[in-house]
This record gives structure tokens, C-alpha cells and sequence, in this order.
């Protein structure tokens, strides 16, 4: 067996750790969970952390459950929110849940006949036929409120929030979560519970039931919180959240978040996002050192996470979607390209509208009248013919030329490129 506290020291990404956790570990193959709340039909990189330390977790020999909130997600976590969640229905939460899974499907094994196989689980199952007069008696009378009232999850939120407070339904979120860690122990054999930095509180509310309720002993262990090196949050853009989901946010998109990262992140992302060795990515950090313009960190970075949530071809299309941009992408592999993609690539550049109805038509009459990619026939005529006009990446040198309904990409859409890095999109209408 690996050594699980080892293998996350030296990728920096333990923040807290309960004494005993790597002993425990040690003695042989143990279970551990990461809880997940549904809020959404899609994981996003801020989950990733916990989601690939249970990755470790699973590589090392031991046995991972990812618990997702069907009934926590029903309330909402305070910690480290300014504002109480939206409540969501069962018929949402269902259909998350089952998105969530399909996700980590990419990330841990589930299928194999191996001992250590992930499972899943969803504490509505245990807590769905839980009478509140019964849980309140049975597990509330462990727990004081001095206690719940002392965790830094519960003490900052009143404190920056002292005009509303907090209601009951979060309040009890430290507890509802603390009985999912008892009930994973007592039923599952889960004695560690792995989460973000900012679960602290709850997991250790966690190990406080077990010990009070049965004696029994149990473990907690957190990652930091990621920021970016210049101290701002990690994982959000101008458009929000960036996603696992493809429809949410493309492979592209993806894959250009992590190609763009700083050199003092890429450095620490490498070691948390990837499951590249030790060896491979100080020799790694080492070369980018050597020539930072390179970008050979972000862009390994990149390829790794991309690969590992999207697939190679999804890969594969980004990479050659960036490349659009620098002209180095033939005709054929364009016309591969999806369309949402392309127009991702090209959404900062100039557009026209052209009816369907004009097409077929002359080529210098569409650059130049239908359009304004030239300000004139002449000119369009001139740089046609000196070969620096490129239709869907493919050159046309012929001013007599007429572009044709196959020439629409999709039936919507024609790339044009005037010189080297000119890009306009007319868009059929």
C-alpha cells in the first residue's frame, strides 16, 4: 500500500489532519468518504480537489464512497456562505445526483470487481423515513448547541450577518452532517472523512457523534481551500463557474482556463490536478523554469485535467481549436470541428449576417457588397489574388470564384481569414 498522508504532503494538499489519521491508514485498507451536495447537475473545478484526493485515496489501496447530498442538498451548507441556498425539490436533486455520478465515473473506479471499488451513496436514503421528533432525540441530545455554536463555519456567518442570522434549516446542517459520518462508520466502516478546508467543523461534529453515541473513533482530514496567487477566487471567469458538464462549459473552454493559468499556479495546480508522479513533475516544473515563454507547465497541466474529465478526443479538439487561431489547422480538420466550438474560438470577432438566399455568389461581391470584410471590390480582389484570403482555412486565389452552399459550414457559417490572424464570421441566415 502507498502511504495516503505521504502521497498528499508533498502535492500540498493537506490543511488539516486529525492525530492518528496516517496511523490508522497504515494498519491496512480503510474507507473514507467525500460528501457533495447536488445543487447542481454538474460538478465544478472548485470540487475537484476533494473529488481527486479520493482519487488518491482509491489509487492507495483504500476504499472510496462519494456521498452525495440528497438530503443535506434539500437544506444548504453555511460555511463560507453570506446568504441562505435556494431550497431545491426532489425531482431536481434526483436528476443531479445522477449527473454527479456519471462525472465521477471518470475519476474513480466503480465498475471493477476490486475490493476497494468506489460506491456512491446518498444520505436521503437514510434520512428520508428519519422522523424529526426521532432524530432530535436519538442524535441531537449528543451534540450541545455550545458546541455548534463554537465552529468558525456557524461564528462567521452570524457575525457578517447579524441583521438576518441564520436559520434552524442551516443550523442544523452541522448536525444532519455529522450523522451521515456516523452512519457511513456504523454501516459502511467509513472511519476517515476527507473534505474542503472550509468542512472542518462539520466533519469534526462528525467524530464527536461517533466517539459521544459509541464510543467508537473515527478521523478527519482537509485540503486547503485553492486560490489564485494573486489572492482571488479560483475556478471563477468573466462567465462564471468553470464546469465539468461539456454543455456547460466546453472542452475548449476548459482546456484554455488551465493553458492560461499563471507560472506560481501552474506550479502548485500540476501537483493537485493531475496524477503525473513525483519525478515527472519536478522535472516538469524544472523545464518551465528554464523557459518560461514556453508555457510547457500549463500547457501539460492542460492536456492532463482535460484529458482526465473530457477524453483524448475531447482533447484533441481543443488543441486544435487553439491552433485555429494561429493557422495552423488544415481545412479538412476544421470542417470537423463543432460549431460551438468554432464560434467560442471566434466570439471576439467581426460577424455578418448573409441570407441563404444569396448563395451561390461571387466571391469579391460576398467580401466586399453582402459584407465588409474589404472596403472595396479592388481591394479584396488585389489580396485574393495574393493569396492571403482564406475561406473555412482553405486558400482561394480565384477572383472569378463562387461560393456555394457548400462552402456554409453547418448551413450556418463561413470562417473567413484575411491575412494572417484577420478572422471574420458570416453567419447564414
Amino acid at each position: 500500500m502507498k502511504n495516503f498522508v505521504e502521497e498528499l504532503k508533498w502535492r500540498g494538499m493537506i490543511q488539516d489532519i486529525m492525530p492518528g489519521t496516517e496511523e490508522k491508514l497504515m494498519e491496512g485498507p480503510q474507507a473514507a468518504y467525500v460528501g457533495i451536495d447536488p445543487t447542481a447537475d454538474s460538478l465544478h473545478i472548485g470540487h475537484l480537489v476533494s473529488v481527486m484526493i479520493l482519487k488518491h485515496f482509491q489509487n492507495c489501496g483504500h476504499k472510496p464512497y462519494a456521498l452525495v447530498g440528497g438530503a443535506t442538498g434539500m437544506i444548504g451548507d453555511p460555511s463560507m456562505k453570506s446568504a441562505e441556498r435556494n431550497l431545491l425539490d426532489e425531482e431536481t436533486l434526483n436528476h443531479n445526483v445522477a449527473c454527479i455520478k456519471a462525472q465521477l465515473g471518470r475519476f474513480l473506479d466503480f465498475d471493477s470487481d476490486a475490493p476497494n471499488k468506489a460506491e456512491l451513496v446518498n444520505n436521503y436514503d437514510w434520512m428520508k423515513d428519519y422522523s424529526f421528533i426521532n432524530f432530535i432525540r436519538d442524535i441531537g441530545k449528543h451534540i450541545t448547541v455550545n458546541y455548534m455554536m463554537a465552529k468558525d463555519s456557524v461564528k462567521k456567518r452570524l457575525s457578517r450577518d447579524s441583521s438576518e442570522g441564520m436559520s434552524f434549516t442551516e443550523f442544523s446542517y452541522q448536525l444532519m452532517q455529522g450523522y451521515d459520518f456516523y452512519w457511513l462508520w456504523k454501516h459502511r466502516g467509513c472511519v476517515l472523512q476527507l473534505g474542503g478546508s472550509d468542512q472542518w467543523g462539520n466533519i469534526t461534529t462528525g467524530t464527536e457523534l461517533i466517539r459521544r453515541m459509541d464510543g467508537g473513533e473515527a478521523f478527519a482530514l482537509t485540503c486547503p481551500l485553492i486560490r489564485k496567487a494573486d489572492g482571488t477566487k479560483f475556478g471563477k471567469t468573466e462567465k462564471g463557474n468553470i464546469w465539468l458538464d461539456p454543455e456547460r462549459t466546453s472542452p475548449y473552454e476548459f482546456y484554455q482556463f488551465w493553458l492560461n493559468v499563471a507560472d506560481d499556479d501552474a506550479e502548485r495546480y500540476i501537483k493537485i490536478f493531475t496524477m503525473l508522479d513525483r519525478t515527472t513533475i519536478e522535472a516538469a516544473i524544472e523545464e518551465h523554469r528554464a523557459d518560461p515563454g514556453r508555457r510547457s507547465l500549463q500547457k501539460l497541466l492542460a492536456r492532463e485535467i482535460t484529458v482526465l474529465v473530457h477524453g483524448q478526443e475531447a482533447y484533441d479538439g481543443a488543441v486544435a481549436a487553439t491552433q485555429l487561431l494561429f493557422g495552423n489547422v488544415s481545412a479538412e480538420a476544421f470542417r470537423k470541428m463543432d460549431e460551438r466550438t468554432v464560434r467560442e474560438v471566434f466570439a471576439n470577432v467581426p460577424s455578418f449576417e448573409v441570407a441563404s438566399g444569396e448563395f451561390p455568389c461571387n466571391l469579391l461581391d460576398l467580401l466586399a457588397v453582402k459584407t465588409q470584410v474589404f472596403p472595396s471590390k479592388g481591394e479584396a480582389r488585389k489580396m485574393v489574388q495574393g493569396g492571403g484570403v482564406s475561406l473555412n482555412k482553405e486558400k482561394v486565389s480565384d477572383i472569378n470564384a463562387e461560393v456555394g452552399v457548400a462552402d456554409i459550414i453547418n448551413g450556418h457559417y463561413i470562417l473567413v481569414q484575411k491575412g494572417k490572424k484577420n478572422y471574420f464570421i458570416i453567419n447564414v441566415v
